[in-house]
């Protein structure tokens, strides 16, 4: 297999990644896992996330990623309702987590490689393997090589982001023959992967999104760039010296890319990239525009869920002649707007997104059947998206129904109004959200990050929002903070923001 996987100074040939996972595989299977079952994996990007998929996958189990941001706890439920039988962890995150390990999980320990110790300024030696755990590369190089097919090909098991409650793992069918063949050509026209790819894997692998764009490039025999966390002007650099074809991003990535100043965006040579493809939050038209008129057509768009693959996309030239839409349904996909009586709706009319891909395998929620069939209609499935299609297919997003704020009896959509927040002067981020209200039910707040020595007032913020906006949408309250809880996948934690307000109220949400 060619290619390689480069992460700051270390770069590791695809055949030697594909030999170390055919090792890990061997130990593996003598810790007792084999079909069906599931390893945990406790890591940032790094070259034992690829070694232990694969090793997994050789061995029909899951690979289980977890949020290295999770406290001790959280990583615990996970390790707990997954039914791991081995974590697989970066030593500087261990001890987080190491008292919240079920009893009989093994864990072998990755040492933290000096690039991700510099991007989360870790001090250098402060992590080192505890004694009496196993260092994952000694601990494989003790196994030969695993020979045998696996007996079912599983993907991994992601665990949604628990917004709602206690994180659900979406779990699986094993693949048919027909199902491989539906995902690569998907790959390819969706995400841009082809053999030989040249890319930057940008977004965290805990991720369904990043994992599955990372793991698919790496078995396409391509060069893939670790970047350890993101950073607009490393990504360029990055880009530039490595030739880069092919991107997977989300918007947040964009607003910080846009920001840069002119002659930090110019005197890059980005002229290798042919797809750069996003999805995950909402991108602003502005920003989208801004993308395109940087870099070309080459800016692709998918509208997707870990529950559901990618069900719809499109082109740079299908969205600037169809502003603000996600895309078009892929083939064997399904997309449909239904009212809250579950009645389906005509084009333009907007109602809750439900969709289906035929290319990937069914699933359910690990050990939650029931809930699963909660978002189910008819056959497909919902995230909770509302928006609608128009009279040519194209999807169009108005915001996650539970993010909806009705206030004085009117629905409003937050992601309208952030779309406009974001690209006013000194606006670094923001989350707009409904806070309760006696007379109305719910009022508008926005909580902004200003950018560096550009906070501006909130009234400049309300006169930006008039604008383009009814006075009804304009947030009574506005408040800047240094940053918001926004994860690395570019989305935010509406949830932690909501949640003082209400219950400084004495009410639930």
């Amino acid at each position: 297999m060619t290619g390689q996987i480069i992460s700051g100074d270390r770069a590791v040939s695809m055949d030697e990644i594909v030999e170390r996972a055919a090792r890990a595989a061997t130990g593996l299977a003598r810790l007792g896992v084999g079909d069906a079952d599931t390893i945990a994996l406790l890591l940032r990007n790094d070259m034992p996330y690829f070694e232990a998929s694969f090793a997994a996958a050789a061995l029909g189990a899951y690979p289980v990623p977890i949020n290295w941001h999770y406290t001790g706890e959280e990583a615990g439920y996970i390790l707990a309702d997954s039914g791991a039988k081995v974590l697989i962890v970066h030593a500087d995150l261990l001890p987080a987590v190491e008292a919240d390990i079920p009893p009989g999980v093994e864990v072998l320990v990755v040492p933290t490689p000096p690039e991700i110790q510099a991007a989360y300024d870790l001090p250098a030696g402060s992590s080192p393997v505890p004694g009496g755990r196993s260092e994952w590369g000694l601990w494989l190089e003790d196994f030969t090589q695993w020979e045998s097919p696996p007996p079912n090909l599983r993907g991994s098991m992601i665990y949604t982001s628990g917004t709602t409650g206690r994180p659900k793992g979406v779990r699986r069918q094993p693949m048919t023959e027909a199902q491989v063949v539906g995902l690569t050509e998907l790959t390819a026209r969706v995400f841009g992967i082809q053999p030989g790819i040249r890319t930057v894997i940008t977004g965290p692998m805990y991720h369904s999104a990043p994992n599955f764009f990372a793991l698919q490039s790496a078995l396409a025999g391509g060069t893939l760039v670790l970047q350890p966390r993101f950073d607009a002007v490393e990504l360029l650099t990055l880009i530039e010296r490595h030739r880069i074809d092919t991107l997977h991003m989300v918007p947040t990535m964009f607003v910080r890319m846009l920001k840069l100043p002119q002659p930090e965006r110019t005197r890059h040579d980005l002229s290798s990239l042919r797809w750069v493809v996003h999805a995950a939050a909402p991108c602003p038209p502005q920003v989208k525009r801004g993308m395109i008129e940087w870099l070309g057509p080459v800016v692709a768009e998918y509208y997707g869920a870990t529950e559901s693959g990618a069900v719809v996309a499109c082109t740079s030239e299908e969205w600037l002649a169809h502003p603000g839409t996600v895309g078009r349904p892929v083939d064997g996909a399904r997309v449909r707007i239904y009212d809250d009586a579950g009645r389906p709706l005509p084009t333009g009319q907007v109602g809750e997104v439900y969709m289906r891909l035929d290319a990937i395998p069914d699933f359910t929620y690990h050990g939650k059947d029931a809930q699963r069939r909660e978002i189910e209609r008819d056959g497909l499935i919902t995230c909770g998206d509302v928006g609608y299609l128009d009279d040519e297919g194209y999807l169009y997003l108005c915001d996650r129904k539970r993010d909806l704020v009705i206030s004085g009896g009117v629905n409003i959509y937050p992601a309208e109004i952030e779309a406009v927040l974001i690209g006013l002067p000194g606006v670094q981020d923001c989350a707009v959200f409904g806070i309760p209200d006696d007379e109305f039910g719910e009022s508008l707040a926005a909580i902004i990050a200003p950018m560096d020595g550009e906070t501006p007032s909130a009234a400049e913020i309300r006169a930006g929002l008039s604008e383009h906006l009814a006075g009804y949408k304009i947030p009574r309250h506005i408040e800047f903070r240094g940053d918001l809880p926004r994860e690395d996948s570019g989305k935010i934690f509406k949830r932690k923001l909501r949640e003082p307000f209400w219950r400084d109220a004495g009410r639930s949400i």
